[in-house]
C-alpha cells in the first residue's frame, strides 16, 4: 500500500495506538498532536487520508477539515470525537467530513472506516485521471479517428449519454471498451459522481459477490466488520462491469435483481440496500452463444442488451492508424522526454498489419519502438520482426499495380525533397499540373 495518512490527536496513548495499527496495515503515517502543526503538515505534504480529533490545542479539527476541503477536496477526512460532542461531529459531516468515530473507539472499526475512505479516495483519483485522459483523447475529434465505423460509434455515444439506459459494449480485446464506458459516464448527467470499474474475469468466484455487494460483520471467517461493495461506492454514478460474460450463475441472478428492483443485500445481511447506479457492461464473448449453451442467463442478457455498442477492430478502420500513431507518439514522447516520429514507410508497414490485439497492441508497439529507438525517425526495420516481416512478404507478393503505386509514391517524395517542398517546381519536373500533384500527395499520404 502506498496510502499516506495524517493523524492529528493530542492524547498520546490514542495517537500512538492508532499510528502503530495503521503502520501494521502497511500505511505510511505522519502524526502530530497540535492543530497548528497539522496545518503546516497539510501545507508541506500530500495525504491520501486525514484522521483528526475535533478538539485540539490551537487550531481545531473543524478548521483543519475546512482547509482540507478547500485545498485538497478529494482527500477524505475522518473526525474523532468524544461521545458527548456528537453535535460537533454532525457539523463536521455537514461541512464535508467522510465519517466520524466516537472515542473510545474500536480499533477494528477504525481500520475498516480507514479502508472504506481510502477505497473511495482511490476511485475518486481514478475518475480524475480518466477525465483528464478522455479530455486529451476526445477533446480533439481528429485524434480519435475519422473512419466511418468510428463515426457511427461516436454518434451513438452522444445519444446514449443523454439516457439512463443500460449499455452493453461489445468488441474484441483491446478495442477500447473501458474508455467508451468512461465516455458514456462523463458525458452523462452522472458525471460528477463516481464511475467504479470491476473486471469480473479478474475476481475469483468466491470473492466476486462480496466485492460487488459488500458484506456484514460475521458473514464469513475474517469478516471483522461491515464493508460496502462496489455498487455502494458507485452510488449516484455508474458501475462498469467488464468481462460480464465471466460472471458465475449466482452473481448473474443478483445483478438481474439490481437491474429489476434497484436493490440488493450485502453478503450475510437481510436489509435491502438501494442502488441508484447506472450499469454499463462489456464483453468480448458472444453472449447470444453463451445463452444458447446455458452459460449465461437469457433474462439477464436481454436486460443488459438494451443499447448495444459494437466497437470495430482496428483492422476494419485502418485509415485511423496514422492518426492513432501520431496521438500515441506525442503522448509517449512527452512522458519519455523524447522526440521520435514514425516515417511514412513505417506507418504504411503498420497499416498492413492486422493488429489482433487492436488499439492496445498498437500502443504497445509504439511505446516499444520509441523506447528502443536510436534515432528520431523510426523506419520499417525498427518495427517488431513480425510486422517488418509481413511488410516484406507483402512486397514480394505485390501486384503490378501495387508496385507501380509504390514507385510513383517514392519518386514524388524524392522530387519534393529535392525541391524542398516547393510544389510548383515539383509539378514542373514531374510534368503534371499542380492540382494533380496535390491530389497524388493526398492519395499517397505524403507528409512533406
Amino acid at each position: 500500500m502506498n496510502a499516506s495518512v495524517l493523524v492529528i490527536e493530542d492524547e498520546k496513548i490514542v495517537r500512538v495506538t492508532l499510528v502503530e495499527a495503521l503502520k501494521t496495515e502497511g500505511y505510511t503515517v505522519l502524526s502530530v498532536q497540535d492543530g497548528n502543526d497539522a496545518l503546516v503538515a497539510l501545507e508541506e505534504g500530500v495525504f491520501s487520508l486525514v484522521i483528526t480529533d475535533i478538539r485540539l490545542p490551537s487550531a481545531g479539527g473543524i478548521e483543519i477539515l475546512k482547509k482540507c476541503i478547500a485545498e485538497s477536496p478529494t482527500t477524505p477526512v475522518i473526525m474523532m470525537t468524544a461521545y458527548g460532542n456528537i453535535k460537533d461531529a454532525v457539523e463536521a459531516m455537514q461541512i464535508g467530513a467522510f465519517d466520524y468515530i466516537t472515542k473510545p473507539f474500536d480499533l477494528e472499526e477504525m481500520l475498516l472506516t480507514v479502508q472504506r475512505a481510502l477505497d473511495v479516495h482511490t476511485i475518486t483519483q481514478e475518475n480524475i485521471r480518466m477525465k483528464r485522459e478522455l479530455s486529451n483523447l476526445y477533446g480533439s475529434p481528429q485524434i480519435i479517428g475519422e473512419s466511418k465505423p468510428m463515426q457511427v460509434v461516436f454518434s451513438l455515444l452522444e445519444k446514449i449519454s443523454r439516457t439512463e439506459s443500460t449499455v452493453l459494449i461489445l468488441g474484441e480485446s483491446g478495442t477500447g471498451k473501458e474508455i467508451v464506458a468512461s465516455t458514456i459516464h462523463f458525458q452523462s448527467s452522472r458525471r460528477n459522481k463516481p464511475i467504479v470499474r470491476v473486471n469480473c474475469a479478474a475476481l475469483p468466484d468466491e470473492l466476486i459477490e462480496s466485492e460487488l455487494f459488500g458484506y456484514e460483520k460475521g458473514a464469513f471467517t475474517g469478516a471483522a466488520g461491515q464493508k460496502p461493495g462496489r455498487f455502494e461506492m458507485a452510488e449516484g454514478g455508474s458501475i462498469f462491469l467488464d468481462e460480464i460474460g465471466d460472471l458465475p450463475a449466482l452473481t448473474q441472478t443478483k445483478i438481474l435483481r439490481v437491474l429489476e428492483e434497484r436493490t440488493f443485500e450485502r453478503l450475510g445481511g437481510t436489509t435491502s440496500v438501494t442502488a441508484d447506479v447506472r450499469i454499463i457492461t462489456a464483453t468480448n464473448k458472444n453472449l447470444e452463444k453463451e445463452v444458447h449453451q446455458g452459460k449465461f442467463r437469457q433474462d439477464l442478457y436481454y436486460r443488459l442488451n438494451v443499447i448495444p455498442v459494437e466497437l470495430p477492430p482496428l483492422r476494419k478502420r485502418k485509415e485511423d492508424i496514422p492518426l492513432l500513431i501520431d496521438a500515441f507518439s506525442r503522448k509517449i514522447n512527452d512522458q519519455m522526454g523524447t522526440a521520435v516520429s514514425f516515417s511514412p514507410e513505417a506507418t504504411e508497414a503498420m497499416m498492413r498489419y492486422p493488429f489482433p490485439g487492436n488499439v492496445r497492441e498498437l500502443l504497445n508497439v509504439i511505446e516499444r519502438c520509441i523506447a528502443l529507438s536510436d534515432s528520431e525517425d523510426i523506419q520499417p526495420a525498427d518495427l517488431p520482426v513480425h510486422i517488418a516481416k509481413l511488410r516484406h512478404e507483402k512486397t514480394v507478393l505485390a501486384t503490378l499495380q501495387e508496385i507501380s503505386a509504390e514507385a510513383e509514391r517514392e519518386h514524388i517524395r524524392r522530387i519534393l525533397q529535392i525541391t524542398k517542398g516547393n510544389r510548383s517546381k515539383a509539378s514542373e519536373i514531374l510534368g503534371i499540373s499542380r492540382k494533380t500533384l496535390w491530389e497524388k500527395i493526398n492519395l499517397h499520404r505524403l507528409n512533406i
